[in-house]
């Protein structure tokens, strides 16, 4: 259930693109064409699912407080995250030049198209994001983070095909000379990102509700008991106004 958690908030909640904003230079530039986007995405999920989980063990086994323990005692008291950076870039570095290499190889029109892009997914925030988001939400296991690594580049590969797919049949409608291009590009970003934020009550919707129906039980059984107390003080009053009156007469 935590995987399947994991997956589908990486993907549709906490976008790479429509939440964080992150990867917009390559997202902008190389989705005029559905078959350059295909490519990138595919890419970037690659090197996602390699980084992310070597960068968790990096992460668990050298950069962390403490993280040295496993060489000795005496290094329990060391902390290198101040290289996290440093070495988080170099993996990536690492697996773009491998994506490069085998694009080059394999598909010289997709290398040709995406350009000076391929290598710059080295430099790619959401690349670099997805490493340093694992690092953050102190994801525990190996498996969480291969799965969040894969989830988070399947989400930025959605996201820029669906762009491309936009930007192909855009290019024959009537838009407006000003919004033409990069104009009407954010705004059709914008409200597919408000159309992704509607996920966000997928996994929260329900648990709310039980939280609210279990805050609002106590409170009405509090007000239906204050009313009944109420009710009673009132029928004891009008009893003894009635009993003087009869005494009266």
């Amino acid at each position: 259930m935590e995987h399947i958690e994991l997956f589908f908030k990486s993907i549709f909640i906490d976008n790479m693109i429509f939440a964080t904003f992150l990867g917009m230079c390559s997202y902008l530039a190389v989705s005029k064409r559905v078959a350059t986007a295909v490519g990138l995405g595919a890419a970037v999920i690659f090197v996602l699912a390699v980084t992310v989980p070597l960068n968790w063990l990096l992460n668990e086994y050298i950069l962390k407080d403490g993280a040295l323990v496993w060489l000795g005692p005496e290094y329990a008291s060391y902390d290198l995250s101040f290289l996290t950076f440093i070495l988080f870039i170099a993996t990536i570095a690492t697996m773009v030049q491998l994506v490069e290499i085998v694009v080059e190889k394999f598909s010289p029109g997709l290398y040709n198209a995406l350009g000076i892009f391929l290598p710059l997914i080295a430099v790619n925030c959401a690349i670099l994001g997805g490493s340093l988001f694992m690092q953050a939400r102190e994801i525990p296991t190996l498996g969480l983070a291969l799965n969040y690594g894969i989830s988070s580049g399947i989400g930025w590969f959605l996201a820029i095909l669906a762009i491309a797919a936009i930007r192909e049949k855009i290019r024959y409608s009537n838009v407006p000379a000003p919004l033409r291009g990069l104009g009407i590009t954010f705004i059709i970003t914008g409200l597919m990102a408000i159309g992704f934020m509607s996920f966000g009550g997928m996994l929260t919707g329900g648990d709310e509700g039980a939280e609210a129906s279990e805050i609002g039980a106590p409170v009405m059984g509090v007000e239906t008991e204050q009313l009944q107390n109420e009710s009673n003080n009132t029928d004891k009053t009008i009893s003894v106004l009635d009993n003087q009156t009869l005494t009266k007469e």
